[in-house]
C-alpha cells in the first residue's frame, strides 16, 4: 500500500509563527500507521491569511501529498498536487486561499479559527482600557512631564468605568465570544452581530442580531468591535455612514481585517471630536506606511498586527485542533473548522 503524505510547512520568518522544535516533534509522534510527514525547512510567510509564495521545497514534496499544513492554501500550490485531499491553514483568515483553483480542486479545507481568540480578546479588551481609562492622555502627559487632571474629567472623553459601556462585537465566533467573556466580566453589555443569528447566543454576549440589524445597534454602541472575517459581505462594513451613527465618544477597535472598516472615515470621524479613540492592529496596507496620519494620531493606538501573538499557548492550541482533524482525516469522521468557500470563511 503507498504511503500517504502529510506536508508541514510552518517555518514562518515570524519567529512566534514559526513552528517550535517542541512542536515538530509532537507532530512526528503523532503520525499514523502508513503514514509519512515532510517537514519543509525553507522559510514561508505567516503574514495576513498567509503564504503567497511557495518554496522549491513545498513545491518538490506537495506533488505526492495527500494533506498539507501551512499557512493558506496558495493557488499555485493547489494546482500542483493532484493528490492533495485535505489542507489545513495555521492561519485563521482565509480569503486570500479561497481561489478558482481550490474551488475546482474538490479538496477539504480547515483553518485555525479559534486558535488565536484568547490573545486577540487580550489585545481588544488593553485597547478598550486605554481609552477608557485615559491612557493616552497619561502616556502623552508623561512624556511631556506634564501634571494635569482635566483631561481625564472632561466630557465626552472623561474617564469611565467598563460597566458603563455597551459594547457591539461584530462577529460572534471564536474571537468574539472570548472578546464578550471578558468584556462582560467587567460588567458590561456585549451585543453580538453574527450573519445566522440563529445560532444561539453565546456566553459573554446579552443578545445577537443579524447584519440587517446593525444600523439600529450601532448608535446605542460605546464600543464597536470588529472580529468578523472578511468576505465579499463586510468589506467596507463600518463606513462614513455607519461611524456617523455612533453616539459622540464611542471606541472603535479592529483586530479583524483592515478593509472592514473605511479609514478616511474614521479620520474624519476623530479629527472632528466625535469619537473617543480607535485601537487598530489591522490595516489595508501592512506594514502601515510611515506617513500615514495614524502614526501621530492622539486617539489611536496602533498595534502591528500583533494581536493574536502568544507563542506557546498558541502553538499547544494550533497543534490540538491539527491532530485532532489529523486522527478525524484518518477515521473517516467529519472535521472541525471546514471552510465555507462560498461564505469565505
Amino acid at each position: 500500500m503507498p504511503v500517504r503524505r502529510l506536508v508541514v510547512d510552518l517555518n514562518s520568518s515570524a519567529p512566534t509563527m514559526a513552528l517550535p522544535s517542541w512542536g515538530l516533534e509532537r507532530l512526528r509522534a503523532a503520525v499514523p500507521h502508513g503514514w509519512e510527514m515532510v517537514n519543509i525547512a525553507s522559510v514561508t510567510d505567516s503574514s495576513g491569511d498567509g503564504t503567497n509564495a511557495v518554496s522549491d521545497e513545498t513545491m518538490a514534496a506537495i506533488g505526492e501529498a495527500e494533506a498539507y499544513f501551512g499557512y493558506g492554501l496558495p493557488a499555485s500550490l493547489v494546482a500542483a498536487a493532484p493528490q492533495l485531499r485535505w489542507a489545513h491553514s495555521a492561519s485563521a483568515g482565509v480569503g486570500s486561499s479561497i481561489t478558482p483553483e481550490l474551488l475546482s480542486a474538490g479538496l477539504v479545507f480547515t483553518n485555525s479559527a479559534g486558535v488565536y481568540a484568547e490573545a486577540m480578546a487580550e489585545t481588544v479588551l488593553a485597547g478598550v482600557l486605554h481609552f477608557v481609562r485615559g491612557l493616552d492622555h497619561a502616556v502623552h502627559q508623561q512624556r511631556a512631564g506634564t501634571w494635569n487632571k482635566r483631561p481625564f474629567q472632561t466630557p465626552p472623553f472623561a474617564v469611565r468605568e467598563v460597566a458603563d459601556l455597551r459594547a457591539l462585537v461584530v462577529g460572534a465566533g471564536g474571537i468574539g465570544r472570548a472578546v464578550a467573556r471578558r468584556l462582560c466580566a467587567l460588567g458590561a453589555t456585549c451585543t453580538g452581530v453574527r450573519r445566522r443569528p440563529s445560532l444561539g447566543v453565546p456566553e459573554g454576549f446579552a443578545a445577537v442580531i443579524g447584519p440587517a440589524a446593525l444600523d439600529a445597534a450601532l448608535p446605542l454602541a460605546d464600543v464597536v468591535v470588529l472580529a468578523a472575517p472578511l468576505t465579499a459581505l463586510s468589506r467596507g462594513l463600518l463606513d462614513a455612514r455607519r461611524l456617523a451613527l455612533l453616539p459622540e465618544g464611542a471606541i472603535v477597535v479592529n483586530v479583524a481585517r483592515g478593509a472592514l472598516l473605511d479609514d478616511a472615515a474614521l479620520l474624519a470621524a476623530l479629527d472632528a471630536g466625535r469619537l473617543r479613540g480607535a485601537a487598530l492592529d489591522v490595516f489595508p496596507s501592512e506594514p502601515l506606511p510611515a506617513e500615514h496620519p495614524y502614526w501621530g494620531h492622539p486617539r489611536v493606538l496602533v498595534t502591528p498586527h500583533v494581536s493574536g501573538v502568544s507563542p506557546v499557548r498558541h502553538w499547544q492550541r494550533a497543534l490540538e485542533l491539527f491532530e485532532d482533524n489529523w486522527r478525524r482525516w484518518v477515521a473517516g469522521e467529519p472535521l472541525r473548522n471546514v471552510v465555507d468557500p462560498v461564505a469565505g470563511y
